[in-house]
C-alpha cells in the first residue's frame, strides 16, 4: 500500500538553527518585535471581549434571536483572556527566574 502526496511534505528541520554570528541578534526587516507581538494580543483579546459584550447586549435587548452565537463569542471571549493570563503568568516566571540566577 502507498501514500499519495506524501512528496509535498516539506523536509526541512522543525526548528532549523541560524548561523550564528558576533553580533546580537536582531529582527528582520519588517519583521514586528516581541513588544509589538504582546500587545498586538492585548488589543485582539480586548476587541473579542468587547465583542462579546456587544453581543450580550445585543440579546438582552431583543435585537438577536438565537443564544448559541452569544454565547459562543462570550466563551471564545474568555478563553482568549485566559490564555493570555496564562502567557502573561509564564512571562512573569521567566523573568523572576532570570532575575535570581547566578552570575
Amino acid at each position: 500500500m502507498q501514500i499519495q502526496g506524501l512528496s509535498s511534505i516539506a523536509t526541512s528541520p522543525l526548528f532549523p538553527t541560524a548561523p550564528h554570528s558576533a553580533g546580537a541578534a536582531k529582527p528582520a526587516e519588517g519583521a514586528p518585535g516581541f513588544g509589538q507581538l504582546v500587545h498586538d494580543a492585548i488589543v485582539s483579546v480586548e476587541q473579542g471581549q468587547q465583542q462579546a459584550a456587544f453581543s450580550v447586549q445585543d440579546l438582552l435587548a431583543g435585537k438577536s434571536q438565537s443564544i448559541l452565537p452569544v454565547v459562543a463569542q462570550a466563551a471564545e471571549a474568555d478563553m482568549s483572556f485566559k490564555l493570555l493570563m496564562a502567557v502573561r503568568n509564564k512571562m512573569i516566571e521567566a523573568y523572576k527566574q532570570t532575575i535570581n540566577m547566578q552570575i
